[in-house]
């Protein structure tokens, strides 16, 4: 029996995700097509832009491109997620502990991970685990690990079709849609609560989250979010298409090279539920619309510098989030032309032979990457990060539960214990972006050798 490819998989998952959420937030359509719009209009505007997404393969998926968050609350939910993204070519990039910035999780994203699968559909999941042991109320923390024991989140069918998929290395057609389907079920909201109101103002009082990763059937798809080109924009029309958008936009300040990620969203809704053994609806405030721009990913180095800015920006302004001036001043020490943060070892690119440069004339023998870019034998392209940055995430998570911040959780990563429960080691996501670069560096070398006898590397 034929399998369908992983890739197209997930291309119908996240299609299915964005119909789902369509239906049950319209104001994400609304978002989508804002952004839409900012992006046709920036094309259009900046044909140099259109032609580097375009030579680097980020055009074609721009308009697909999005990603998912949703949040777990034990070991074994988070396991068995990591199962069903491994059938759609997802697999588990990066630690995040968000629990240093007061949200008490910590969280990994499932995601592609080599360059067709990216190019095919990026499509992300942020998945976040709660971390029961920063619940300080001792009676409260079991009760809670009570009520998550006993949820089940995955129809049987699911389960069923997953354990097929991992016999067989794969689903036919016919399964992978049915599997898609069910699979569905496990990220719908659910206006009934699984507790009772005074359960519920409990775990809302120890934290927002946990009562958000307790209280329901499963763990409700919490956002999703589309890529724009230009995230400023779409934050000032935000308000103009009846949206309400949160005040700052997380990440780094606007540069005229993007780097790492830029975050915002319209603000969670307070929708209906349905508590236990209450007449009428009580309400909870959990989903939102997020949009994202992405800019080029950071070398080691550049992400020392880049969190060494960000705290020396949040050192200046009174809060856990920075000033826009400050942000800006502190940027100010982050290069902003591609050649300079290539020849400084600060961000990665993917290289190309300049084929009209070597015509004219043959490089040095022996020429360094950094020379043979110097000379201009090799241009760049950034590499696109694929990833998140923790301190961002939170202030989302933050602004979409009443901005609500808790000290006490400024406790070290716990890595070691996150993929213990996840089954799984977590890939290190520069990695991916050292080997990015390196094989393409590689690449020109091979077409330099070839073409430039005399040449040598």
């Amino acid at each position: 029996m034929s399998h369908m490819n992983p890739n197209d998989i997930r291309t119908l998952f996240s299609r299915a995700m964005s119909d789902l959420y369509r239906t049950e937030v319209p104001q994400y359509g609304t978002l989508c097509d804002l952004v839409n719009q900012v992006n046709d209009a920036e094309l259009a505007r900046n044909s140099q832009l259109a032609r580097s997404l375009r030579r680097g393969g980020q055009l074609d998926r721009l308009e697909v491109e999005r990603h998912g968050a949703i949040r777990v609350g034990t070991a074994e939910e988070l396991s068995t997620i990591r199962r069903l993204f491994a059938l759609m070519g997802m697999m588990p990039v990066g630690y995040y502990d968000l629990s240093v910035a007061g949200v008490p999780v910590h969280a990994t994203a499932f995601r592609p991970v080599n360059d067709a699968s990216l190019d095919h559909n990026p499509f992300r999941v942020f998945t976040s685990l709660l971390r029961l042991e920063l619940i300080s109320d001792v009676d409260l923390r079991e009760r809670a690990q009570e009520i998550l024991s006993r949820r089940k989140i995955f129809t049987a069918r699911c389960l069923a079709l997953l354990e097929q998929g991992e016999k067989q290395g794969g689903l036919g057609g016919e399964d992978a849609r049915e599997f898609v389907s069910e699979l569905l079920q496990t990220f719908k909201w659910h206006q009934e609560a699984t507790v009772d109101l005074e359960t519920f103002r409990r775990l809302r009082a120890a934290h927002a989250l946990v009562a958000d990763i307790v209280c329901f059937k499963g763990p409700h798809i919490n956002h999703l979010t589309p890529r724009t080109l230009d995230i400023d924009l779409v934050q000032e029309g935000m308000s103009n298409a009846g949206l309400s958008a949160k005040e700052v936009i997380e990440g780094p300040p606007r540069r005229e090279f993007p780097i790492l990620l830029r975050q915002t969203s319209f603000l969670a809704l307070e929708e209906p539920i349905r508590f236990l053994g209450q007449s009428g609806d009580g309400t909870h405030t959990a989903r939102f619309g997020e949009v994202e721009q992405r800019g080029c990913a950071l070398t080691r180095s550049g992400r020392a510098l880049y969190d060494d800015l960000l705290a020396k920006a949040r050192s200046t302004t009174a809060g856990s989030r920075p000033s826009s001036s400050a942000l800006d001043i502190a940027f100010s020490e982050f290069p902003d032309d591609a050649k300079e943060l290539f020849e400084r070892g600060l961000a990665f690119f993917r290289f190309e032979v300049a084929q009209a440069r070597v015509s004219e004339e043959m490089p040095p023998t022996g020429a360094s990457s950094q020379s043979l870019v110097a000379g201009g034998w090799l241009t760049l392209t950034p590499i696109t990060y694929e990833d998140f940055l923790p301190v961002s995430a939170a202030g989302i998570f933050r602004s979409n539960l009443g901005g609500e911040v808790r000290s006490g959780y400024e406790s070290a990563g716990h890595q070691r214990d996150f993929e213990s429960a996840l089954g799984a080691t977590v890939i290190d996501e520069i990695s991916l972006y050292e080997a990015t670069q390196s094989a393409s560096l590689a690449a020109c070398e091979r077409r330099l050798k070839t073409e430039c006898p005399a040449w040598s590397a």
